[in-house]
């Protein structure tokens, strides 16, 4: 036997990923692992070359791909086997997106059901109650579902909404966060509406201090488009010191797309970003290029900003850009893949900002003209 061949047992250790030789036997079926040598003994026996294969092959399941995408991944690099192989990766993703879109409409009713604030309760127990004696694989026990979701409906208007109640039982356990990023990542879910999104938050380990420094000492805040400067806490930043600038100083650029654009064809906002002064905080909301120009001055040590907000829109450069950003040596917050968007950027800083000066019920206090 050869001493680098390994034997099917051998051969699944070698991968990990909680492959059995039961699921290697399946591959081999499929055709997506070629069939293998065998002993004088009959027995298979495997090459490292094998080992890699099957390593991409559970990478690319991992990742969502069904077994027939793989084999085509694998297969060969031709025009004609690219363009299918594009079309079944549409497909795919159409599936994929049909099913989180049924997910999306089991978790709103969810939602609906469990968050549920205080003056509430005493409906949700009876439809909770009502819910053990439905036939739901009848027409009429569907009927009876909707007549339950309806009465649940009617107590909204009651009274107000307490958010903080009603995100109580939707948000996962959060106790070993700060309660300024338990304050930070609610406020997050109550902009976009969307619960999983704390699953794709993420902040340096560093953030949440270097950001309190920075804003305390007056700080530059700079910002990739108008439309995030206008939605940033003003009173509260100038009570602070902190100067908001604009990256892109255009009032007539309102899209992703215009601000892209502008900023590719414009070099002296390239210039402006470079110009920053230590220390400054970074909002991107809008334009990937922008965050994107940032990781490479990040990279060539041009600027040395306190904190980096990143959270462009797009489907290609945004989420390349904050995974560049989150590989920098710099602290951040961001939203993995293309979730993101001025409303939740200013969101991050206006609760940065919060966490330093309370609210009253006006805070005109703080225009420093009447102090």
């Amino acid at each position: 036997m050869n001493a680098d061949c390994l034997t099917i047992k051998e051969f699944t250790e070698a991968v990990g990923g909680g492959i059995t030789p039961r699921m290697v036997r399946h591959y081999h079926q499929l055709g997506l692992l070629p069939q293998a040598v065998r002993s004088h003994s009959n027995y298979r026996l495997y090459s490292q070359q094998d080992v890699i294969r099957l390593q991409r092959i559970v990478a690319l399941k991992q990742q969502g791909f069904q077994l027939n995408h793989i084999r085509h991944i694998l297969e060969g690099n031709e025009a004609d086997t690219n363009h299918d192989l594009i079309g079944q990766l549409q497909q795919q993703y159409q599936a994929i997106i049909q099913q989180i879109s049924q997910l999306r409409q089991t978790a709103s009713a969810l939602e609906g059901l469990l968050g549920r604030d205080e003056h509430c309760q005493i409906i949700q127990a009876e439809v909770l109650a009502q819910i053990k004696l439905l036939d739901v694989d009848t027409q009429a026990g569907l009927g009876g579902l909707e007549k339950l979701w309806s009465r649940l409906d009617a107590e909204v208007h009651n009274h107000s909404e307490v958010f903080p109640e009603s995100l109580q039982r939707l948000l996962p356990d959060l106790s070993n966060c700060s309660e300024i990023e338990q304050h930070l990542i609610s406020q997050l879910v109550l902009a976009c509406g969307d619960v999983s999104l704390v699953s794709f938050l993420r902040l340096s380990r560093e953030a949440i201090a270097a950001s309190r420094k920075a804003l305390k000492s007056g700080c530059e805040i700079i910002v990739d488009v108008p439309t995030v400067a206008a939605t940033l806490d003003q009173t509260r930043l100038s009570h602070l010191g902190c100067l908001v600038k604009t990256l892109i100083d255009n009032p007539h650029i309102t899209t992703v797309t215009e601000a892209e654009q502008a900023f590719w064809q414009h070099q002296q906002w390239r210039e402006t970003l470079l110009q920053q002064n230590t220390g400054a905080i970074l909002v991107v909301g809008y334009a990937p290029s922008v965050l994107l120009e940032i990781c490479t001055a990040l990279e060539n040590q041009k600027i040395q900003p306190a904190l980096v907000i990143g959270m462009p829109i797009g489907f290609s450069h945004a989420p390349a850009a904050k995974r560049q950003l989150m590989e920098q040596n710099v602290p951040f917050i961001t939203i993995e893949g293309t979730l993101g968007g001025g409303l939740l950027a200013t969101t991050v800083l206006n609760s940065l900002v919060e966490s330093l000066i309370d609210k009253p019920n006006c805070h005109c206090y703080l225009d420093k003209s009447l102090v």
